[in-house]
């Protein structure tokens, strides 16, 4: 249901409370106290059939009974009660329900199932059960067990907790932090983090979107939201439990590395969201967002009464990633002419113990105008010849006339060591971050860092793929196929070896002996070129081979092959008597001097479904435990930020007589990978190690695949929480003028095509698309054109098949309720009239029925009498924009739309 609704949640009109109860003490009680001391304005109702008023109110004996059918319930009844609460609340027409009551059960069968199906039957969201509640500050709804309420602000805070959300608003109301918004889920058996992600990013009133997860139930709608999210107002995330094991045992390296945290840690990087690790941050968080907003660069400067200090915010700085900021010539010479001689002459500028408001206020004033520095930090610790207090006005001072003067808005940060409550004020009321400690200070300052990186990475255009790459998908499913028809879980090695090798994936070559002569035959032309083999012992029901001793290695001679070939016959049959063995397998023994010993992997998350995994491999490869995971699918520039983010990448560079290994082959080896688990959706496990990488690129020399059979049916991967580009929606289509358009959905790397198309349509034809004058074709404007989440939009793009060259494009964004999607079309001025509108508006429709939208919606310009036409023809209703004389809205039922309306008049 996502957002639906949540509007009366949030801003209810009435609410009443199911179980008041006056006395004291009582959930009842607690919750008409804070609702009605809160200030809200609406009516506030108590319902319990046992008491005719509480607290001077009349009290009903239900719901039915109230004078108005309130928007939002609270309800705070015993947990056999609550299912009938919520079935004559839904009867009603109540729009929202919090339940404080926990108990309810979990799963199937459960009173909280139960509660669930009942209130969905009538569209009443749920927050709860086991919940503390809400709380909307603007609204000013305190539907809340909590201690004290919220002072209004721009944070919104959504919480699997009712204690961290609690604690939250008790830190907050201490530092003067307000919010849009606090959220208690609970067991959030309805209204979740999703739903509460696609809200707060379309609420104008926040800024900036802090979660306390435990647990995410829906990993799909959960990504969905938070890419969404994320591209519009910093996420911040701390996830619980992170040293929670995933697994107790794993058949494989990946997925013995793949824990639940490192998969949680790739979904926040890849949705955009800033994770931090515990409460302290999280309140850093608050403080920061709650006050300052993103800003571009990275480089701090220091401004501090205490060299001591200074230096340990650089050092912290560094921990974290930081960049210190360097000193323009002109700020030197400033500084110079206002501060004593002893000053530091480098950053951090110590500008000294006995530094005074004047001395604070004029260094500042030159590192707000230097251009080598993007921040400041302002460090103060007191002294007996220093006042503190004072300090703080002159740096407010001088923040506020900067300010006002217009000419710089650079960001500024203070901590004042030991937290002075009157130097606190000051800053508050400028909004200026302020800490205790200036590692809470840097800390601050690098998450807003971070964030922005985060939106930058979101916007950035990824490396094409070979246009040679096309991967034998067919013979690859047929390998899986079969593989499922015997009841195996284990592909063999010979099947590994053919599947990899279906996905372009170097390999070294692996050939079955089923008898001693036969491994010393396969081995024979290995050993003639000066090569080594390995022989290794072939049993489906011999999962780890030396543990019977089934590998042989380093064999140099045809006798010494057939030799160990009959030593692991007869291993195998001694120590596992019941096994099958096919036979054994021969392989040249790979040896490349200079090559790094690398692991690709692909686990199955019980969330978030297939995971990518790189790092160092070998034998070693859990001890050193040197990985890197990121969720599918992958692009190049994706796969590059996975390699970036190991210690071994930076062996992967040339050093002293070694040179660079072929980064790029590694990258291709991840995103086909990746390729892979999305046109194979029953593969679970694969584990490439070693992958063997050098400057004359890559090699496989064991891999181990897994899989299991994928009944579960879903739009696009059924087990990717990020949709994968949707290739089944490819088309070719005939055009009246005799030429034929490739159409597909939108890719990243359209970009270049977007803006050489565009160039190509007239300022007038912009105009009719965009409303407005179009000049600039910035990479931000066209990323958001090409980047989208095939979850919740798509875009058509359609080719000449002659030329390549574009020929226009359609686009159809759905709500977060996914019920109602809007369009855009587009087409290059010079191919109009010859069908291809019609065919990307019959693909556009097409979609939309798929994905189960009920309405297209769209706007049009009153002038543009072209569209409107095709729009009636294609049986869109049209009528007057009521906000915009100039504007025609044009609606189309999904549902009632006929196929022969798709053919073009």
């Amino acid at each position: 249901m996502s957002t639906y609704r949540l509007d009366q949640l949030f801003a209810p009109r009435s609410v009443a409370v199911i179980g008041a109860s006056p006395r004291a003490g009582s959930l009842g009680l607690t919750f008409l106290h804070n609702l009605i001391q809160g200030g809200f304005a609406g009516p506030v109702h108590p319902v319990n059939p046992h008491h005719r008023e509480i607290e001077g109110r009349a009290c009903f004996p239900s719901i039915s009974k109230l004078p108005e059918v309130p928007d939002l319930i609270v309800v705070a009844v015993p947990p056999p009660s609550v299912r009938g609460v919520i079935e004559e609340a839904g009867r009603c027409g109540v729009a929202a329900a919090v339940i404080a009551t926990s108990g309810l059960g979990y799963g199937p069968g459960s009173l909280s199932e139960k509660v669930r199906l009942a209130a969905r039957r009538h569209g009443l969201r749920l927050v709860g059960p086991n919940c503390i509640g809400v709380i909307a500050p603007r609204a000013k709804l305190n539907a809340s067990f909590a201690a004290r309420g919220a002072l209004a602000g721009d944070l919104a805070l959504v919480s699997q907790s009712g204690a961290v959300a609690a604690g939250l608003v008790e830190w907050a109301a201490q530092r003067n932090v307000g919010f849009s918004a606090i959220v208690s889920l609970g067991d959030k058996i309805d209204v979740d983090f999703s739903d509460c992600l696609d809200y707060f990013s379309r609420d104008a009133g926040t800024r900036a979107i802090l979660l306390y997860i435990e647990s995410i139930d829906n990993a799909q709608k959960f990504m969905s939201a938070a890419r969404a999210a994320a591209r519009t107002k910093p996420v911040v995330a701390i996830k619980a439990g992170r040293h929670a094991q995933g697994a107790q045992a794993a058949a494989t390296h990946t997925g013995a590395m793949a824990g639940s945290d490192a998969v949680f840690e790739a979904a926040f990087r890849r949705a955009g969201v800033l994770r931090v690790l515990d409460l302290d941050q999280l309140f850093a968080a608050a403080e920061t967002l709650g006050r300052q907003k993103p800003f571009p660069g990275n480089r701090l400067a220091v401004l501090t009464n205490g060299g001591g200090v200074g230096v340990l915010a650089v050092d912290r700085l560094i921990d974290l990633g930081g960049t210190l900021a360097g000193l323009s010539d002109e700020t030197r010479r400033k500084l110079d002419a206002v501060l004593p001689a002893t000053w530091s002459h480098s950053n951090p500028v110590d500008i000294i113990g006995d530094a005074d408001p004047a001395r604070y206020a004029v260094a500042l004033e030159a590192l707000l105008t230097d251009p080598d520095n993007d921040a400041i930090l302002i460090l103060n610790v007191p002294t007996a010849v220093t006042d503190a207090p004072k300090a703080a006005a002159a740096i407010a001072d001088t923040v506020r006339r900067a300010r006002a003067n217009g000419f710089v808005q650079k960001p500024v940060f203070a901590a004042w060591i030991g937290e002075d409550p009157e130097s606190a004020r000051v800053f508050e009321e400028l909004r200026i971050p302020h800490f205790a400690t200036e590692a809470d200070a840097v800390r601050g300052f690098m998450q807003l860092v971070r964030y922005r990186e985060a939106q930058t990475e979101l916007m950035e255009t990824p490396d094409s793929l070979p246009k040679d790459f096309v991967p034998d998908t067919a013979a690859a499913q047929a390998i899986v196929k079969g593989v499922l028809a015997e009841n195996r879980h284990w592909l063999d090695p010979l099947e590994t070896n053919a599947l990899l090798r279906a996905y372009d994936i170097p390999v070294a070559p692996v050939h079955l002996a089923r008898t001693p002569d036969e491994a010393a035959a396969a081995a024979r032309p290995i050993i003639a070129e000066g090569g080594t083999v390995a022989v290794k012992i072939l049993s489906p029901d011999i999962v780890h081979k030396s543990d019977i001793g089934g590998v042989k290695l380093d064999l140099t001679t045809e006798e010494a092959v057939r030799k160990a070939a009959v030593d692991i016959f007869e291993r195998a049959a001694r120590l596992r008597p019941e096994a099958v063995v096919k036979g054994v397998t021969v392989q040249p023994m790979v040896r490349r001097a200079k090559a790094r010993e690398l692991i690709v992997g692909l686990a199955d998350d019980p969330s978030f479904g297939p995971v990518v995994l790189f790092g160092r491999g070998g034998t070693a490869v859990e001890v050193i435990n040197d990985k890197a995971l990121a969720l599918p699918p992958l692009d190049l520039k994706l796969a590059h930020d996975l390699i970036s983010r190991t210690r071994v990448s930076r062996i992967l560079k040339g050093y002293r007589d070694v040179p660079a290994a072929d980064e790029r082959a590694i990258a291709l080896v991840l995103v086909k990978i990746a390729q892979l688990s999305a046109d194979l959706p029953d593969i679970r496990e694969i584990d490439i190690n070693p992958l063997l990488a050098d400057q004359d690129g890559v090699i496989a020399v064991d891999a181990r695949i897994a899989v299991a059979a994928e009944t579960r049916k879903a739009r696009g991967h059924p087990r990717f929480a990020v949709r994968p580009y949707p290739k089944e929606w490819e088309r070719v289509v005939a055009l009246r003028n005799g030429r034929e358009a490739f159409v597909r959905p939108v890719r990243p790397e359209d970009e270049e095509e977007f803006r050489r198309f565009f160039e190509q349509v007239t300022p007038e034809d912009l105009r009719l698309r965009f409303f407005a004058p179009v000049r600039d074709f910035s990479h931000t404007f066209l990323a958001r054109l090409t980047q989208i989440d095939y979850a919740r939009a798509i875009a058509f793009v359609a080719f000449d098949r002659e030329t390549g060259e574009m020929m226009g494009a359609v686009r159809l964004h759905a709500d977060a309720n996914h019920e109602t999607g809007e369009y855009a079309i587009l087409l290059r001025s010079d191919l109009k009239g010859i069908g291809l509108g019609w065919s990307l508006m019959r693909m556009m429709i097409e979609w939309a029925k798929v994905e189960g939208l009920r309405v297209i919606e769209g706007q049009v310009l009153r002038e543009n009498a072209t569209m409107l036409d095709m729009c009636r023809q294609l049986g869109f209703s049209i009528r007057n924009d009521p906000h915009d004389p100039d504007l025609r809205v044009v609606t189309l039922p999904v549902a009632e739309f006929s196929d022969m309306a798709l053919l073009p008049a």
